[in-house]
Order: C-alpha cells, then sequence, then structure tokens
C-alpha cells in the first residue's frame, strides 16, 4: 500500500478522534486529548521501565555498559533504580578517563573481558575500578558528550547538584567534565573547518568502511567532519553550561558554542538542498567518485541538530517532510530510518553493513524517536504523534524493545535494546507534557 505524506491514523487514534463528535473544537486540542488518553503510550512506558530494571548493559547481545547508550535511557534508569546505583554507572567512566580527558565507549565486568585478544578491544583498566576493563571505539566522537549529557540529565532529575563536586581520583566531576569537553578541542577540532573530526561513519554509526570490523582507527582511516558529532558536542556544551557550578565554565564554553554554531552552518548546511551534506573529507572520501554521497539524507545527525538548536522551525518543518518522504521511497515503517538513499553495496568492508542494513539504511526507533523529541519541542505536536505511533505499535507487536528492524519491520540485533526503550519513553513523556 503506498504510503501518504503523513503516517497514517493507527484504528486506536481513529476511534479518540472520532468520539468527541464535534468536528469543530480545536484540532490541536483533539491531539491533546488523545495523547494524554492513548493506552499504547502508557502499556510502552510501562514496558520500557520493566527493561531497564533488569540492568544497564545495552541489551541482550551486549556485555558492556555504553556511555552512548546509557546516556538515552539514565532517566528511566533513575525511576527504576537507587539513586547510588545510577552515580556508580556515571562514576565508573570517569575512573577510565584518560589523562588527556577522554572518555571511554563502554566497560564491563573484567572477568568477562578476553584481554589477550589481538583482534578484539583494546581494554583500558584501572587502578581504582580494579572489577572492570573498558575500551573505546575511536571511529565515533560522541562518547565525551554523551556523558557530559547523561550527567546533565541525572542532575536536572534528581536537582543532586552536589553530585558535581565529587571527587573522583582527586578531581571532581564538574572538573572532569570540563576535561572532556577539552579533550575534544584538544585532540579532534580541525582549525581550518573550526569543528570535531572522526572517522568516516554511516551518519551516527561507529563503522568505518575501510575494515573488516571498522570500530578503530588505523592507516586507512579517512578523516572527516559530520553533523552528528558536532552537533552532539553543541547539545553538551548548552548542558554543561546550565548546571556548571564554576560559572567561569559557562564564559569559557559560550564562545566556544557560538563558533561551533556558525561554522555548522557554514561548512556543513546545504542551503540549497535543504540538508546536512553527510562528511567534510580531510583526506579523501573511502567511496568510489561516482557515488554522488551529498545525495543522501542522514536522519540521525539532522534529529540530534534539531535538539542542538541548528534549524529554524521551518526547516525543521522541512526536514520532517523530507524524512517521511524517504520512509516512502525506502518503503520503510518510521522516521527512525537512518539515511535515504543508502550506501552502494560493498561501500563497508564490513559485511553487514549492507544496504538497508545495520547503520547502513536500518530503522532505528534509537534516533527515530530523538526525531520525536525535537518535532515536541518545537511545537510540532500533531506531526510527533503521528509519528511515534507506529515506533509504539512494533514494540507491543514484538512484545519488547529492538535494536534495529529492516523497512519491512524485521527486528535485527540486541533484544530487549535498552535505548529503544529510553528514547520511547522520553518521546512519550515529552508529549504527555
Amino acid at each position: 500500500m503506498k504510503r501518504t505524506k503523513f503516517i497514517t491514523l493507527t484504528v486506536g487514534m481513529f476511534f479518540a478522534l472520532s468520539s468527541f463528535g464535534n468536528t469543530s473544537e480545536d484540532p490541536l486540542k483533539i491531539v491533546q486529548k488523545s495523547i494524554l488518553e492513548d493506552p499504547l503510550m502508557e502499556q510502552v512506558s510501562r514496558m520500557a521501565h520493566h527493561t531497564v530494571s533488569t540492568g544497564l548493559n545495552a541489551g541482550d547481545g551486549y556485555g558492556e555498559v555504553w556511555i552512548r547508550d546509557f546516556n538515552t535511557f539514565i532517566q528511566v534508569a533513575m525511576d527504576v533504580m537507587p539513586d547510588q546505583q545510577v552515580q556508580e554507572c556515571l562514576n565508573i567512566f570517569f575512573h577510565f578517563q584518560g589523562e588527556g580527558g577522554d572518555i571511554v565507549d563502554g566497560y564491563m565486568d573484567i572477568r568477562k573481558a578476553n584481554l589477550n585478544d589481538p583482534e578484539g578491544y583494546r581494554y583500558r583498566l584501572s587502578e581504582t575500578c580494579p572489577q572492570y576493563a573498558a575500551h573505546k571505539n575511536t571511529v565515533e566522537t560522541d562518547h565525551e558528550t554523551s556523558l557530559v549529557q547523561a550527567v546533565y540529565q541525572y542532575v536536572k532529575k534528581s536537582q543532586n547538584t552536589a553530585y558535581l563536586q565529587t571527587v573522583i581520583n582527586g578531581k571532581t566531576v564538574e572538573q572532569r567534565m570540563d576535561e572532556a569537553l577539552q579533550y575534544l578541542m584538544n585532540e579532534k577540532f580541525n582549525k581550518q573547518y573550526g569543528l570535531i573530526t572522526g572517522a568516516t561513519t554511516a551518519d551516527w554509526g561507529d563503522v568505518q568502511p575501510e575494515h573488516p570490523w571498522g570500530v578503530a582507527i588505523d592507516d586507512n582511516t579517512h578523516y572527516t567532519i559530520d553533523i552528528y558529532d558536532n552537533a552532539m558536542l553543541v547539545l553538551a556544551i548548552d548542558n554543561f553550561k546550565e548546571i556548571a557550578i564554576n560559572k567561569a565554565y559557562g564564559e569559557k564554553w559560550e564562545s566556544v558554542k557560538k563558533q561551533l554554531i556558525t561554522n555548522i552552518r557554514k561548512h556543513l548546511w546545504d542551503s540549497q538542498r535543504q540538508k546536512f551534506i553527510p562528511h567534510i573529507y580531510l583526506n579523501g572520501s573511502p567511496f568510489p567518485e561516482t557515488f554522488d554521497e551529498n545525495q543522501v539524507y542522514y536522519h540521525g545527525g539532522t534529529a540530534v541538530a534539531i535538539l542542538a538548536g541548528l534549524l529554524t522551525k521551518e526547516e525543521i518543518a522541512h526536514a520532517n517532510q523530507r524524512m517521511l518522504e524517504n520512509v516512502e521511497k525506502a518503503h520503510a515503517q518510521t522516521i527512525g530510518l537512518t539515511m535515504y538513499p543508502t550506501y552502494p553495496t560493498g561501500s563497508f568492508q564490513n559485511v553487514g553493513m549492507h544496504p538497508y542494513g545495520y547503520q547502513n539504511g536500518g530503522d532505528w526507533t534509537w534516533f527515530g524517536a530523538r526525531m520525536i523529541w525535537g518535532l515536541t519541542e518545537n511545537g510540532f505536536i500533531k506531526e510527533a504523534y503521528e509519528e511515534l505511533k507506529p515506533m509504539l505499535e512494533r514494540v507491543v507487536k514484538n512484545n519488547g524493545f529492538n535494536e534495529w528492524y529492516t523497512p519491512a519491520g524485521e527486528s535485527k540485533g540486541s533484544g530487549t535494546f535498552r535505548g529503544e526503550a529510553g528514547v520511547l519513553c522520553r518521546a512519550i513523556e515529552g508529549l504527555r507534557k
């Protein structure tokens, strides 16, 4: 069946709307009433809280606690876990912070880590946290910003500003947050463009094309600048400025944020096509010259850019419409579609990165729901609600949360994926508010 411009209202919403009878009633009030009375939202919220209550690792397929994942379900964890357990999770990442300020990608029980596998992760150990082993996926540049955002969410929800003065290995959490952001400016900042860099990945992904696994920078890496990493930094700076006790940090990072915003709009925003370009390459592209990469529209990076305040309301409306059009072209189910069109077959040595596989065109609620956050925060309530519904319905149909889905809706990756649970809870709570 051909998909309409906006995702079709479900049967449940139809009955909710038709029950009012009075067609002259304000349409927004009708939508608001539907949101508050929607049993599907309550059901998924309950399911999400139960899923997160069972652990802090990303999902069944992962032994690690990842910071980029925990950042997206920390608020739900705060609802179902003791405060001390949530604090401890944040603290562990600071225990493994590098001397230069960098933050690891994830940590796991050291007894389950294969420390001597030459083909596996390069583990980092900590004298003050010996029960865990940690590692860093070096192709992505969102670990530092994810931890800053996670701490912000913890402090805002708990109102425990004293946590920022917690001392870990001789430095306060607040100092370590500043050092994490400073690491990006010292080690990842490109002076020519005034933006931070990373390896080539598909949008927000953490797999580079030049290696069969693709999680570590090596001699074949093509360095690049993209919207996701830089939008995450703008958002993290905003978060840090808001909660920092030492106001000098606010003054320091405000000027950095302004420069980042200016340079994002100057170098990454394609005003003619009304989209972000996928990459600025610093040492060449890994893709063939015959492939026009700028035809690819990144859904995830665009959603984070909206959350970072980088687009106007008119540009947000255009972005949302473009995502819906891409969903229709890809025969996908939700705006969680990572991108359209995909990178061609063979673009990535990792065999899972085939067209519409994994991060190359898979459908990820983990980012689609963040677009719902952005729509809600900017007043697009009707659109947010309509586009959230198929994500919720999919969870109920599958009786759980999955890492990602094929365009046809087949569940893939890790089960009990807590990142999906977390982002959907926030989307639901945002609409209810």
